[in-house]
């Protein structure tokens, strides 16, 4: 969700369309999904990858092309390590568990992952979900119930506010990375009322980072609790690689920290650590921890050894760090418009007119054998249509500068540049 998203006057109502239509709630989606694919362009949701061959390159449409929108940050899906993990859990343990963690499903691997977590983080307590959108629904509704106070970046991500409105807390919603405005916000809050602000490290349609050392000093002076959700900072950002929180020196300050493993960590899930004493009651009141299965041993076995790994990653980070550096300033160069001015992440956003010529210049660089995300609204922030590109730590010099060729011509093809 994003502040300034503009609605139209009407809904759509689609021809032939029956009374009470439960689908008639997407009538103007699907008007928008039918007149871009009606223009020509290849429908860029459903993009087909007919094999991997590397982090940063795969088989589509019979086509090699660059990968240049995978969230595979530290390039860890192939490693030679990490996949020899996985294959001795599958065959060691079995394809699943069947269970959920408070019954049948936490073998050892899922403990060894929170170990790792615990002592990537340096904090007490870590729990392992079976996806990072079920963390955030599970600890934000578990801690934030009726009659609290969630106090959100309106920006956040929908795996936040759905978290908000399964535990039924007040949401207060303040302008996005507004210091100002969080600080106003939570003085409108009773002084005596349960609170819990809910911060990005870094957000993932611009690739910005939050201004956590002030907004989490006012947090804590409001009596509230600090939620930090490092999704798209963690194994890359920090000197150890722990986040945006760890990079402004405010970590020990954070209550909790969120994140995912089909980022950084190249494979599937979702975590919390804690320093919270009581934090370990969270496994028996936490609903979309107790009443799902837990994550099959391969995968809780990948996970674990990507991320000890990902502790001794400063090359890795500091060679992705000078991806990210020449890309935005050679896009930034040949005049494309950016989310930033300067480079905060690995992810750069390039911003276009509109949605139907941001899909011309999706497809041309498809053509060209680049692979980049199409963002579009209401998931962006003030309606904007966005090429979101996500950096690789595996991706060459000499690709980065390959990708800058492709992104001129298509920019002059389609007449962005």
């Amino acid at each position: 969700m994003s502040e300034g998203i503009s609605q139209p006057d009407a809904p759509v109502v689609r021809e032939g369309r029956a009374k009470g239509d439960l689908f008639a709630k997407f009538d103007d989606l699907i008007a928008m999904r039918e007149g871009l694919l009606a223009s020509g362009v290849e429908d860029p949701f459903n993009l087909v990858m007919e094999k991997v061959l590397s982090p940063t390159r795969a088989i589509c449409n019979g086509r090699e092309t660059i990968l240049l929108g995978t969230y595979n940050y530290m390039g860890m899906t192939f490693d030679p390590d990490v996949i020899e993990a996985g294959k001795q859990a599958l065959e060691e343990f079995g394809s699943g568990t069947t269970g959920s963690r408070v019954l049948n499903g936490t073998y050892q691997g899922h403990k060894e992952c929170e170990d790792a977590l615990k002592e990537f983080y340096g904090m007490d307590h870590a729990m392992v979900f079976s996806t990072g959108y079920q963390a955030n629904l599970g600890i934000i509704s578990t801690i934030a119930g009726k009659g609290d106070y969630v106090v959100l970046d309106i920006d956040s991500h929908a795996s936040i506010y759905d978290g908000c409105a399964m535990g039924r807390a007040e949401i207060v919603p303040f302008r996005h990375n507004d210091i100002e405005a969080l600080q106003k916000r939570l003085k409108r809050i009773p002084a005596d009322a349960g609170k819990l602000v809910v911060l990005e490290g870094v957000y993932s349609m611009l690739g910005d980072v939050a201004p956590l050392t002030e907004m989490v000093r006012i947090s804590k002076e409001a009596g509230a609790m600090v939620l930090v959700d490092e999704a798209h900072s963690m194994g890359f950002i920090g000197e150890h690689g722990r986040g945006v929180a760890e990079d402004q020196g405010v970590l020990d300050d954070v209550d909790f920290v969120i994140g995912t493993f089909s980022k950084s960590v190249g494979t599937v899930g979702g975590f919390c650590v804690s320093n919270h004493p009581d934090f370990e009651i969270m496994r028996l009141v936490c609903r979309p921890y107790v009443f799902t299965a837990s994550l099959p041993p391969s995968v809780v076995a990948t996970a674990a050894t990507s991320i000890r790994k990902l502790m001794h990653g400063s090359n890795k980070r500091a060679h992705l760090w000078e991806n990210s550096r020449t890309l935005h300033k050679g896009l930034k160069d040949l005049g494309f418009q950016l989310g930033t001015d300067e480079p905060q992440s690995a992810i750069i956003a390039v911003i276009m007119p509109d949605l139907t010529r941001g899909a011309q210049m999706w497809e041309a660089l498809l053509k060209e054998g680049l692979y980049v995300n199409l963002a579009r609204p209401p998931a962006t922030p003030a309606n904007m249509t966005l090429l979101r590109c996500s950096l690789c730590a595996e991706h060459s010099e000499e690709e980065v500068s390959t990708i800058l060729g492709m992104f001129e011509r298509a920019g002059k093809a389609t007449g962005i540049i």
